[in-house]
């Protein structure tokens, strides 16, 4: 990298096991950011000063989020602000600091959930391990120019904390979020947009794709099949298009625009992906979540057999706007 040519904004992002790094990082990562894991510091000068490739002339401009935790190799608390000091006077910029936090019982809730062991209690409870790991990352915590408290946060919190803290130049826009769901299992509270999807051809009635989701290829050919799919949806992705400038102008904080299909797995957890990727190609931020896609499939919540409505009685595309 040419003098110079350093990323313009770091942000190393630390903080307890189970606290939701990775789901920072994963969302810095869909803002644009350049998110690196668990990268010995020592080595951080050896990246910022690696050259960019042919062809990648500006991502220099790309912000930086470097994760680190106690299980990054040679962790010390101390040595680490002292690293990112030196880093300070040598780079001429500032470097912050994002710590992530959260209740020991909390914590322990996470992990027993998730059946997984925290990382320095492997023959221990997981309490003796967030304990630990409290203890040294202290330090870290003490000097973050951020702290976020996620114990109250489930994923999709997070996220949206994340962006509302990290959007720069769009920081007034809304905190959009697209998200999937089964009306069977209900309908989401917070949507300002909902569309209903359960007017196209229903993969649950194909064995082979029944126990699939919507982010699977071949469940994805069958929706895309349907006569009405491509007329629908690009209705739908035009309507946002002109919509969502509008609630920024109004100032609204937070947009979600929900897809619901039967049973949440395959219909609306498609087009809702569908839907991000032309959003953000576009040039909008959006958080995806699928509310029910883990949920088992029911041929009692479906309401039509193979072949599927017929067309007299399919309804148009409906939205609800709050």
């Amino acid at each position: 990298m040419t003098p110079g040519a350093y990323p313009k904004t770091i942000l190393l992002l630390s903080g307890l096991s189970g606290a939701g790094k990775t789901t920072a990082l994963k969302t810095l990562e869909d803002m644009g950011w350049e998110a690196v894991d668990n990268l010995p510091l020592v080595l951080l000068d050896r990246l910022l000063d690696t050259p960019l490739a042919a062809g990648h002339a500006g991502e220099d401009e790309r912000p930086l989020a470097l994760g680190i935790d106690a299980r990054t190799r040679g962790f010390d608390a101390h040595a680490i602000v002292q690293r990112i000091k030196a880093l300070r006077e040598k780079y001429g910029q500032a470097i912050e600091t994002l710590f992530l936090d959260c209740s020991g019982t909390e914590l322990e809730r996470r992990f027993a959930e998730t059946r997984r062991r925290h990382p320095l209690a492997l023959d221990r409870p997981a309490a003796d391990g967030i304990a630990r790991e409290r203890e040294l990352t202290e330090p870290l915590r003490r000097w973050a120019t951020q702290v976020i408290d996620t114990t109250s946060f489930n994923s999709n919190g997070l996220q949206q904390e994340i962006r509302s803290r990290f959007a720069g130049e769009r920081s007034s826009d809304p905190v959009l979020t697209i998200m999937s769901f089964g009306f069977s299992r209900g309908v989401p509270r917070n949507a300002d947009l909902m569309f209903d999807m359960r007017f196209l051809r229903n993969p649950h009635w194909d064995e082979a794709l029944r126990p699939r989701t919507g982010l699977d290829a071949d469940v994805a050919a069958y929706i895309m099949a349907d006569p009405a799919y491509e007329d629908a949806v690009g209705k739908i992705e035009d309507l946002l298009i002109t919509l969502l400038p509008r609630y920024a102008d109004a100032g609204k904080a937070y947009v979600t625009v929900a897809f619901g299909c039967t049973g949440g797995r395959h219909r609306s957890v498609h087009v809702a992906t569908r839907v991000a990727k032309y959003l953000q190609d576009a040039g909008f931020s959006p958080t995806v979540s699928h509310r029910n896609m883990e949920s088992a499939p029911q041929d009692s919540l479906e309401k039509h057999r193979p072949g599927g409505p017929k067309a007299s009685s399919m309804k148009q595309v409906g939205a609800k706007s709050t």
